[in-house]
């Protein structure tokens, strides 16, 4: 009985942390969407377009620049006072701050009060992801039996692809069902207004959820420090730059194929956004297969050489991707991408698993939170601006291409450095 209890708490948890994930998630990444799309006309307007998007990248990046400061925060009260209650804090905030973005007024109504309350939430978005991630991905893996923490793993991983497809989708019939000049006008206010459905998952976190077995264990020993993030910082600073470094390529490659792809086809190559949005979306549905299977591998073989294998996947397709996209074709784009992400699951779906076994219970949401965060500034954060300067000053996308390359190489020797956390034939509980 003890087991079958076991086992529905496992799917339970794994359940909620995919839907609070996919959730968030979707937050998150609408604002990347709307940046591409909407936000340098509704709140840049008064300057260049190449300047407005510039600014709207750089409002985007600002979450990410948030985003190992939230680590720390719910990963020091992830530490001392749970997993769910700094998971649920999160959600809470992410659900709040993503509402009110659609309720912004512009910059025709408010003037510059508009960008700088913008940039206000997106920094609050920030705060809000960079604790999610930890607390989304602890409750998972902490709950799976250890030969599964690859796959249970994987479930808030699948937050990911599941939002790029919901958010993209909801962009995409919108913008479809209502014209451009409606869908400028008000339309783009939809998809963060669906973000209040956020705030209900974190109650229903909150009355549903017990925290992990590992949490409830460190709860009891007498001896842990007060500071989890310094004591993090003195123990395991390699792990956190290894961490850091193996998560450059995955969110940098990543922010290139959905954010800066999108604006590179609409306003570089004149193509229309369904174009572009139906290659994201279709190769996001492929990546949601291959998420889970990659962590299932990792499982089997051990999660260094899964990740590995993505990276040095990323340096291989880095140039072919923008050869494709630069034919304009429809399907050699949604080609190009998936060969993008599919190099990027096979990183994706060991990871959640990976950085948890990096580090010890009493540190974990702290360690795993910061190797994720800084990564995420050092690559996604400022993929999307890089990308947009470099093409400015060279007039080509190779240039893209050369940059997607140079992370994917720092992440490979960032990976070779990782020593393997998972021993399939002799598998304990960490």
């Amino acid at each position: 009985m003890a087991t079958v209890d076991a086992r529905r708490d496992v799917r339970r948890t794994s359940t909620v942390s995919l839907i609070g994930s996919t959730i968030e998630w979707y937050d998150f990444f609408i604002y990347g969407t709307a940046a591409a799309l909407v936000l340098n006309t509704a709140f840049f307007p008064s300057v260049d377009p190449f300047v407005g998007t510039l600014a709207a990248f750089s409002s985007f990046a600002v979450g990410f620049i948030a985003r190992p400061i939230g680590g720390i925060i719910w990963g020091h009260f992830g530490d001392r006072i749970g997993r769910k209650k700094a998971l649920v804090a999160a959600l809470f905030l992410m659900g709040a701050s993503t509402t009110l973005v659609g309720l912004l007024p512009t910059y025709a109504s408010i003037g510059v009060a508009a960008p700088i309350l913008l940039f206000v939430l997106r920094i609050l978005q920030g705060l809000a992801v960079g604790g999610q991630w930890g607390g989304a991905v602890l409750i998972a893996t902490e709950y799976a039996p250890a030969n599964r923490r690859g796959f249970y793993g994987s479930f808030p991983q699948l937050g990911v692809p599941i939002a790029v497809i919901i958010s993209n989708g909801i962009f995409l019939l919108l913008e479809a069902g209502l014209g451009e000049e409606a869908f400028l006008a008000w339309g783009w206010r939809v998809p963060f207004l669906l973000s209040v459905f956020l705030i209900g998952v974190a109650i229903y976190a909150q009355r549903t959820l017990e925290d992990t077995p590992a949490f409830k264990a460190v709860e009891q020993d007498p001896s842990r420090r007060r500071s989890p993030v310094l004591q993090v910082l003195r123990s395991h600073p390699k792990a956190i730059l290894l961490a850091a470094g193996s998560f450059i390529a995955v969110n940098g490659g990543f922010y290139i194929f959905i954010i800066y792809a999108l604006s590179y086809g609409t306003k570089t190559l004149e193509l229309p956004e369904s174009t572009m949005l139906i290659g994201i979306v279709g190769s996001s549905v492929v990546n949601l297969a291959l998420i889970p299977l990659f962590a299932l591998l990792s499982d089997r073989v051990g999660r260094r050489p899964v990740y590995l294998a993505g990276a040095i996947g990323t340096i291989l397709v880095a140039f072919p991707v923008f050869w494709l996209i630069d034919t304009r074709s429809t399907f050699l784009i949604f080609l190009g991408l998936l060969l993008g992400g599919a190099a990027n699951s096979a990183m994706y779906g060991p990871q959640a698993a990976l950085f948890a076994e990096l580090f010890s219970p009493e540190v974990r949401y702290s360690g795993a939170s910061l190797g994720y965060q800084i990564g995420a500034v050092l690559g996604g954060g400022l993929a999307p601006l890089i990308a947009a300067s470099l093409y400015e000053a060279t007039g080509t996308s190779a240039s893209t291409s050369w940059y997607l390359l140079a992370m994917g190489v720092v992440t490979a020797v960032s990976a070779y450095l990782i020593a393997e956390t998972y021993k399939p034939k002799d598998a304990t509980a960490v």
